[in-house]
């Protein structure tokens, strides 16, 4: 609604929240900055990702070459560029584009990939991606052209509509945020939304509820523009050297203590 109103650059930087477990790079509160850029696209925000960790060595560490537990990642820039069905073929040795929707679920199968819910190729596809490949990206790595399905705010890819125009930063096998070219067409916007509610009827545990204030803004305009989210406590475990994230929140969500 900020950029629809003509303010054409926007971040924020908070606390965000999630009912899952916790583990070393996976807390149940993190902190992210948002960041929405109008006449800007992804591409875009891959510069931005780079220029800013970069930025964030160099003050912190005067290198861009950091030692993290028994690794040396260096974020110099450019940082490889990854389409997903790529990392795929490369890690897992699956073509999924040779694969018809029973073979595809085969392979899951034989992964012992999990999968819950009505059969999506495109959610199928990235769950593979998620259990096969992610750990095996270590240095900075941008994993592009994710299927059409995955995301329901983003544009399609201009010369392809079957994929995105997103990306997901990597590092040290952790997901280190998400970006997109945001959609801006109100009408795909709305049935897109309308979809998403209606998954949420039928069970599904993780959908985009309707934001009618949010379509609204887009019937009066929103220019073209890039969107960015990073998680922050990552970053500063990966510039502190710290082996588990609750070591930088300041403080952490603790176990209820039990009253005599």
């Amino acid at each position: 609604r900020l950029l629809v109103g003509g303010f054409e650059k926007v971040y924020f930087m908070g606390k965000n929240f999630r009912h899952e477990g916790s583990d070393k790079p996976h807390p149940p509160e993190f902190t992210m900055m948002e960041c929405y850029q109008a006449y800007a696209d992804y591409e875009d925000m891959m510069e931005l990702t780079e220029d800013l960790y970069v930025f964030v060595c160099m003050k912190v560490l005067g290198t861009t070459k950091v030692k993290y537990q028994d690794k040396t990642i260096d974020f110099r820039k450019p940082w490889k560029r990854l389409p997903m069905k790529e990392a795929i073929k490369t890690f897992a040795d699956i073509d999924v584009d040779k694969l018809d929707d029973d073979e595809l679920q085969n392979a899951m199968r034989n992964f012992n990939v999990e999968y819950e819910g009505d059969f999506s190729r495109d959610l199928a596809i990235e769950l593979l991606f998620e259990e096969l490949c992610e750990d095996k990206l270590i240095q900075p790595t941008f994993i592009t052209q994710q299927p059409k399905g995955s995301t329901p705010l983003c544009k399609v890819k201009r010369n392809d509509p079957n994929v995105l125009e997103r990306f997901e930063p990597f590092v040290n096998g952790w997901e280190m945020g998400n970006a997109y070219s945001e959609l801006n067409d109100p009408i795909i916007q709305e049935k897109l939304f309308l979809e998403q509610e209606e998954k949420g009827r039928g069970g599904a545990e993780e959908y985009c509820p309707m934001d009618k204030d949010y379509v609204n803004a887009l019937q009066f305009g929103m220019p073209p523009a890039g969107g960015l989210g990073l998680g922050i406590d990552r970053m500063v475990m990966l510039m502190t050297d710290s082996a588990t994230i609750r070591d930088v929140i300041l403080f952490p969500t603790m176990k209820p203590k039990e009253e005599e």
